[in-house]
């Protein structure tokens, strides 16, 4: 942890970097990111013990959700770096030909990222790999909730990368604003709702740009389908509650919508799954991550001891205090008004509301802030239709979940109370850059009409221009056509 004065002079080192043009090179760009691909490659075990000693994660869920999510953007900024770099080119109007267009990304400058424990490496190397191929330099805070992780990044990023243009600050929430009084160039936040408004807060003092990346309470749609569907369907929902860092995700599924008839069915085929996946002794849970620490573990169980929500448990319930487990729970209609359903569970429990009819769940996701993420399991065109033009949501995932974070194409970011700004793949690079238009004219050629004094001939063309009506302006260059009257 840096003092006030030796974190003002890392700033400020990082400031002169930057305005020394070093960063703004593509070798230096390529260089930082391939040094990245090293630090994971060569420290991938090391890393895997982190991950299991800090969060529980299984070698398989760390590369999945962690090594290999940088290591791929990684590779995909190296191979587009030059096309994100290059200057768009651009169509003009007639009226200010002869000239050229174009527009030109620049990095912003100098960029905080405050990194979430949940994915302690990949929350924070993501978002560094498009500030580094935008050519910014780079502040990174690692949360203090992980502090192996942190410190892992702390002691061998200034070995791996240019410690005059990337710094790791380590901390607590003093540190988090002490480094929010400085003036940024860009602050990228991942986190809760609440934090996210005070670094919002902050970031107004000194008009800072933000990007968040929230959460909220993800819904996840089930309607009815055939069986060989219920069973893949239900692997899928399992995998995106309980698969990633224990239901510790901001785009997991955070509550089920189904028919009352159908709730049943897919209540026992979740618990068939559950069983395969993860087997049923708390004391022995496999592939199963665990709490981050005792105070989320305290938060959770509070949500189940609630005596109103405590009798809509219909599978799990269980804890482990010794080891932060708490198995996969499910409950069935709590009550709507409990804890559990007004905030981010952040869990392992799983609460089902029933609904006479399926449409309804659009009406009930509607009442409710935008989510980040919505999944919605159907076969219905129409519905999946209606789902997207009636709801609003960071992303829609039809049939499946988490899988659009993998997705490099897709932007991910959310909308409302769940955040804003988006990155992944050339989002990234755009989040961190400047599109700066410029345009360019020649002395050649100059057109009066631009320029008092005013008259009908000179509104006509103007108005034959702005219309692009191009015939019109031959005419009325020619003398074809006379202006009309003001």
């Amino acid at each position: 942890m840096e003092d006030d004065h030796g974190m003002r002079r890392s700033v400020e080192e990082l400031r002169q970097t930057f305005k020394s043009g070093k960063t703004r090179g593509v070798d230096w760009r390529k260089s930082q990111l391939r040094a990245i691909l090293r630090l994971i490659e060569e420290n991938k075990d090391n890393l895997y013990q982190l991950l299991q000693s800090e969060l529980g994660k299984h070698p398989v869920e760390s590369y999945r959700d962690e090594i290999g999510i940088v290591k791929k953007s990684v590779d995909l900024a190296l191979s587009c770096i030059d096309q994100w770099m290059s200057p768009k080119k651009g169509w003009l109007p007639l009226l200010f030909l002869p000239a050229s267009r174009k527009l030109l990304s620049e990095p912003l400058g100098v960029v905080l990222i405050i990194g979430s424990w949940n994915f302690p490496i990949s929350l924070i190397l993501d978002p560094l790999i498009g500030a580094i191929s935008a050519g910014n330099t780079v502040v990174l805070k690692p949360s203090e909730l992980a502090p192996n992780c942190s410190s892992f990044l702390a002691k061998l990023l200034r070995v791996y990368l240019d410690s005059k243009a990337i710094k790791v600050i380590e901390g607590g929430r003093e540190v988090s604003n002490q480094l929010l009084q400085y003036k940024w160039d860009k602050i990228f936040f991942t986190g809760s709702v609440k934090v996210g408004k005070l670094v919002m807060a902050a970031a107004a003092n000194h008009l800072t740009p933000v990007t968040l990346e929230l959460g909220g309470k993800c819904p996840a749609i089930f309607d009815s389908l055939p069986n060989a569907d219920i069973k893949v369907a239900t692997k899928r929902v399992a995998s995106g509650k309980w698969g990633a860092c224990c239901g510790q995700a901001c785009i997991g599924v955070d509550y089920m919508l189904v028919e009352q008839k159908f709730a049943t069915t897919l209540i026992e085929e979740l618990k068939k799954t559950i069983k395969t996946f993860y087997g049923d002794d708390v004391r022995n849970l496999k592939n199963m991550s665990k709490i981050i620490n005792k105070f989320h573990f305290d938060r959770l169980r509070n949500l189940l001891e609630d005596p109103a929500v405590a009798n809509c448990i219909v599978y799990g319930g269980s804890f482990d205090e010794k080891n932060l487990i708490i198995e996969p729970t499910i409950l069935l209609d709590p009550p709507l008004d409990a804890e559990i359903m007004n905030e981010e569970i952040f869990g392992p429990l799983l609460p089902i509301i029933t609904l006479d009819n399926i449409k309804e769940s659009i009406e009930f996701i509607n009442s409710k802030s935008k989510p980040l993420a919505l999944y919605a399991f159907t076969k219905n065109e129409n519905f999946k239709k209606q789902i997207l033009t009636e709801t609003s949501s960071g992303s829609v995932t039809f049939n499946d979940t988490m899988i659009q974070f993998a997705c490099d194409d897709l932007p991910f970011g959310g909308v409302g109370q769940s955040g804003f700004g988006r990155y992944h793949g050339k989002y990234s690079f755009d989040a961190f850059s400047h599109e700066k238009a410029v345009l360019e004219r020649s002395f050649y050629f100059e057109l009066d009409p631009r320029h008092p004094p005013w008259n009908n001939y000179k509104l006509e063309f103007l108005r034959l221009a702005y219309n692009y009506d191009y015939v019109g302006l031959v005419l009325l260059l020619l003398g074809l056509k006379k202006p009309l009257s003001s």
